[in-house]
Formats: structure tokens, sequence, C-alpha cells
């Protein structure tokens, strides 16, 4: 059996890190490298410490000695970099740590990547891959029709998506000047399991079981294309694995869903899956279904109206596409954070504990029937 090579994944403990960490770790030696913010959980990949081909090391990619050591040490083959601030309401409070994360944080990486890189030997020098992995936000909003693409000009609207934009800037930028194999990634929004609860999908999912609100932006008409994680974690292995350097592609599922259809879908499978006169936190409240908890309040500043992309260069150079539908993947969803109530403790600092101390009793009761 051939030794196993090594990926270095940045923010390998946040959301589409950590589900990328679980896809990686069936064919290579992965490092985890992760500051664990807020929005990072190490209870995500807590299985995983004993793994022999897993490590986790726990440093910022903005500590340039560190990375560069660690690099040294390690020798990937490949850097997949998800490690990020990336959340819009809080770049518009405050978006100094978007900057420092994402656009320092990126530089400081890109320069050790450089450095290691530029002693590597000749074959693994052509081989070794640096991916860094963007969002949508990067292009700003479309009208009714039309789609992104790798070719569509850059118009953050953001701080957040203006962090991003800067960072993919300096990665195409390093390929051109300096000769760093890069591939960056442009994806829609995500969702599946392991999402932080300030997100939209999970927040939804949360609220409505624990009888709470749920937030609409505005009158919930704003368009996203969603895209289920694991589809989106095949598309990051295809991209450095296959990819072409110096290139870009872009990944959504062809799944726009408007805000407020979306959280009527989640009430509606919540209706379906734990029903409010069950539910000890919604019983006895006068409601029918969880759509009666829909509020609608003060629109996001800037809130761009429809991303949707084309991912017809990635489905024609990298052989993706994705395999799970809407419908199918929000199920599993609403059933992950239905099945996970100590993952949800723990990523929301408790913030979900009354709804937690009674989850298990409730569920335990509903699958005995």
């Amino acid at each position: 059996m051939p030794e196993r090579k090594t990926v270095l994944v940045t923010g390998g403990s946040g959301f589409i890190g950590a589900n990328l960490v679980r896809r990686l770790i069936q064919n290579y030696r992965v490092v985890n490298l992760d500051r664990l913010t807020y929005a990072a959980n190490p209870l995500s990949l807590a299985d995983l410490d004993t793994h022999p081909a897993y490590e986790f090391v726990h440093a910022s990619i903005a500590d340039r000695e560190r990375v560069s050591a660690l690099l040294t040490r390690t020798q990937p083959d490949a850097i997949l970099h998800l490690a990020a601030e990336s959340h819009v309401d809080r770049s518009i409070e405050d978006a100094e740590d978007f900057i420092q994360t994402n656009v320092v944080g990126t530089y400081v990486l890109l320069e050790a990547a450089r450095g290691y890189w530029n002693n590597l030997p000749q074959g693994r020098k052509a081989d070794f891959r640096f991916l860094h992995v963007s969002t949508d936000e990067v292009f700003g909003s479309l009208g009714a029709n039309g789609y992104f693409s790798e070719t569509t000009p850059y118009a953050p609207n953001s701080p957040y998506s203006a962090s991003k934009a800067s960072s993919d800037h300096f990665v195409r930028a390093y390929h051109h000047t300096h000769g760093l194999p890069t591939v960056i990634t442009n994806c829609s929004n995500n969702y599946g399991p392991y999402q932080f609860p300030e997100k939209m999908i999970p927040l939804m999912i949360l609220n409505a079981i624990s009888g709470k609100t749920l937030p609409v932006y505005g009158q919930g008409t704003n368009v996203r294309d969603w895209i289920y994680v694991e589809d989106h974690c095949r598309a990051l292995q295809l991209a450095f694995e296959k990819g072409i350097a110096g290139e870009t592609y872009v990944f959504g599922a062809d799944t726009e869903q408007v805000n407020l259809d979306l959280v009527h879908k989640i009430c509606a499978l919540l209706d379906e899956i734990a029903p409010v006169d069950e539910n000890p936190l919604t019983r006895g409240r006068g409601l029918n279904t969880y759509a009666g908890l829909i509020r609608f309040v003060t629109d996001r500043p800037g809130h761009d109206q429809r991303y949707a992309i084309d991912s017809a260069k990635a489905r024609r150079e990298l052989g993706w596409s994705p395999r799970e539908d809407f419908e199918s993947g929000l199920r599993k969803t609403v059933e992950w954070y239905l099945s996970n109530p100590k993952w949800v403790a723990q990523a929301s600092g408790g913030a979900y504990s009354e709804w937690m101390q009674k989850n298990y009793a409730w569920r335990a009761h509903k699958e005995a029937k």
C-alpha cells in the first residue's frame, strides 16, 4: 500500500473544514491547523483525535513562525486554505477580525507556503497545490436572471465579501508573480452537519424547535443557491487533485431558494418530524405549525438580492456534479441537528440549553412509540 500523501487544512475545525477533514482522512494524512475561534468546534472531529493519519495543531494562520515551522515538519503535498471569518452580520458590526484573518492571515500563509514550496524537490514542487476556498459573495448581487461564473467581475458589497475578494486577489497575484501553484474556488451557500448555529439554516431549525422567533430579513425575497456540504467537499478534493494551477472553479448546485420559502420548508419538515403539539417547548402555545414563529425583521444593510452559480467549467474539467438534491439534503440536515444536542449545546455556548435538557427524553419517547 503506497504511503499516504499529506495535506494541511486550515480551519479544519469549522463547518466546511470538519466535513472536508472527514472526507480526506480516508485517503490522506491530514494536518488540521485551526485557531479555534468561536465558530470552530473541537467536538466536530473529536473521534479523530486518536486516528493515526490525523494531527491537530492549535495555532493561527497569521503566526508566520508557527506556520513555517509546521510546513517544514509535516511536509504537506497540498495546502487547503479554509480558515476565515465568514459571517456577514458580524462583519457589518466590526470588520477588523475579517481583515486580520481573511486578508492578513491569507498573506502570511501565502508567504510561508511560497518559502516552503521554493525548497521542494522539483517533482514535488510541480505537484504541489495551494487551494484557496472562497465564496460567491465576492461577485456581488445578481438580478432576476443570470449566473456567476469564473469570469464574473468582482463587486463585493459587505465587509466580509470585500475581505474574501482581497484574499482571492492575493492568491491570484502569488501565482502570477511568484509561480506558486494556486487554485481558487468560489462556492454558493453551504448547509449540512456541523454548521455553526448563527447561520441561517441551523438558526431556523434550532430556534423553531426551541419555540423562539424565526427572524427573516426584509420580506424574505432574497434568493440563494444552496449546496450540501458533502458535495462541496467532494468538489474541493477534485479541485486540488485535478485542478490546473492558476485556475478558478466555481461550485453551485442549481438549487435556488427564496429565503422565506426555505424557512417554510424547514418548518414543514419540523412539523412532520417533531410536531408542535408534541414538543415540550411549543406545546400549548396556540401554534398549529412552526411557521407561526416567523417574524419579519429590518433588512440587513447592503443585502445582496440573489446569488446563483454556473458550474459548467467544474463539471466539464473536474468531472464534478452535486449528488444531493435540496429536499433530501435539507431533511438530512434537520435530522442531524435534532440528533446531536451535545454538539449543538457546545457550539451555541448553551444558547439552546433548555431544549437540550429536554431533547433526549423527548426524542427517546418518540422513537419508542
